[in-house]
């Protein structure tokens, strides 16, 4: 099983398959537009802009499970992202990337992927606190912890990388050499 093997629904609530993007590099971010991350965007699309000719595509999946930061429904979201953000990567309907109600692809990521923390930054040690509260072992599983994780899927579709939200620097490094 390969990122392609999985179809999503697209913010009109068409179905989407991944398969369409075979032999891109995908970069899979959980979004929220009421977030301290939601400023990630500006960057998202500076990577968008500097990667996209060379077969890199950003999937935004708004989700609302995490502090309730992505409220309005998915045209909302959308034209807050790109009024504010300039986004022009691909945006889909809002989802949950965690639970039983959680879509497929991001129970294949959570499953074939593995937390390994926040980093040391001041908002590492303030986001650890906030997710340890609502999943006391959260540094051993593979759930997506907060806004802004990014799942990073080569051109053969497999998973080369999970970054989580402040986790930026080696982000590009990790999108270079996949291209």
């Amino acid at each position: 099983m390969n990122a392609y093997d999985f179809k999503v629904k697209a913010r009109d609530g068409s179905e989407v398959a991944l398969a369409d993007y075979k032999g891109k590099v995908l970069l899979v971010v959980n979004t929220a537009t009421g977030c301290g991350f939601t400023p990630q965007y500006k960057e998202l699309q500076e990577l968008y802009d500097e990667f996209s000719a060379q077969g890199f595509e950003i999937l935004d999946f708004p989700c609302n499970q995490f502090g309730n930061q992505a409220p309005g429904n998915d045209e909302e979201i959308h034209t807050f992202c790109t009024g504010r953000y300039g986004i022009t990567f691909p945006q889909f309907a809002k989802v949950d990337v965690n639970g039983e109600n959680a879509i497929p692809l991001y129970k294949w990521l959570t499953e074939n992927t593995k937390f390994d923390g926040f980093g040391k930054s001041p908002m590492s040690l303030i986001l650890s606190g906030v997710v340890k509260r609502t999943d006391k072992d959260y540094k051993n599983n593979g759930k997506v912890k907060w806004n802004f994780t990014k799942f990073l899927i080569d051109r053969n579709g497999e998973i080369v990388g999970r970054f989580e939200p402040t986790n930026m620097k080696k982000l590009k490094d990790a999108i270079e050499a996949c291209l």
